[in-house]
């Protein structure tokens, strides 16, 4: 199942790489992949401390078309990474499966009537350190699907501004152990949610200096049917900077706020998180700065 869902999500580019000659007109392609690593060594150190190693892997594809009053953007978002310190087992801290495909008429101006379709998942099990043997996320727990229909204003390449007033927003949780839980807003017993209300989407990239590159994407979405106040927030950053033509150091920030997931934290300080620690929706953030090999094509 896992398998068939990313082979799935590369079918598109892997299709539109074996078109005719014709596409060079209507088509681009392009993505980057990197490999960042981070290691210490420690042997006698008087200060104290460990040893670790890490290393994260980022995958970026696009395949877009443009002719007459059509287009079509595709893009696919992989990430992963593993820190391990010595004597002690690997922790994974980064995990992402992200596929977005939007396609828009063109109508006055700068305006194209667009319908939009967003995956998000992750492909491997996710755990609270230090406890290893209950998974708290795993592949498709959760997923996300979102089809929104809209108006996107795309005044150049540079920004995108993507509007909807009619947005159909899926969680899913396809672990039993977690549905029973009731996981990320399902209710118990169920294996997913559905939501419909409003979605934004923005998007901005641009050359800060030369061979520093800034992107940026925040998702806004607001469930009619349910606390239309609380809005959801995924709001991603990277800033690539580049060193050579095969070197490049990458920052990376994702700040996440779900209404209807709720977190644990140790409330009463007592180092472990039970029952009677107190579960709220929180804001979740996570920052990753590494140094590496880069790849483009």
């Amino acid at each position: 199942m896992k398998r068939f869902f990313i082979l799935l999500l590369f079918l598109p580019l892997v299709g539109f790489s074996q078109s005719n000659n014709d596409t060079t007109k209507v088509w681009t392609f392009g993505g980057d992949a990197s490999i960042n690593f981070s290691q210490v060594s420690l042997s006698n150190w008087s200060a104290g401390g460990k040893s670790s190693a890490s290393g994260t892997f980022l995958f970026n594809a696009f395949a877009n078309y443009s002719k007459d009053k059509v287009s079509w953007e595709n893009s696919l978002n992989l990430g992963y990474g593993l820190m391990k310190e010595e004597d002690s087992q690997s922790v994974k801290t980064d995990d992402k499966i992200d596929f977005s495909s939007k396609y828009g008429l063109k109508g006055k101006g700068k305006i194209y009537y667009t319908l939009l379709f967003n995956f998000r998942t992750q492909m491997t099990d996710g755990y609270k350190y230090p406890d290893r043997d209950n998974a708290i996320s795993t592949f498709m727990a959760p997923g996300y699907l979102t089809l929104a229909l809209g108006a996107d204003y795309k005044p150049n390449d540079k920004f995108s501004l993507f509007v909807s007033p009619l947005t159909g927003k899926m969680t899913v949780v396809s672990d039993d152990d977690l549905s029973d839980q009731g996981a990320f807003g399902v209710d118990p017993g169920k294996k997913s949610r559905t939501e419909l209300g409003a979605f934004l989407k923005t998007q901005f990239k641009t050359t800060v200096v030369e061979n520093v590159s800034l992107e940026t994407k925040l998702d806004l979405f607001s469930n009619y049917l349910d606390k239309p106040e609380n809005i959801d927030i995924h709001w991603d950053v990277l800033i690539n900077m580049k060193i050579n033509d095969y070197l490049s150091a990458n920052l990376i920030t994702n700040l996440i706020y779900d209404d209807d997931v709720d977190i644990a934290v140790d409330s009463n300080n007592n180092g472990v998180i039970d029952s009677a620690d107190d579960r709220s929706p929180r804001v979740q953030f996570k920052e990753l700065f590494g140094v590496g090999l880069n790849f483009k094509f």
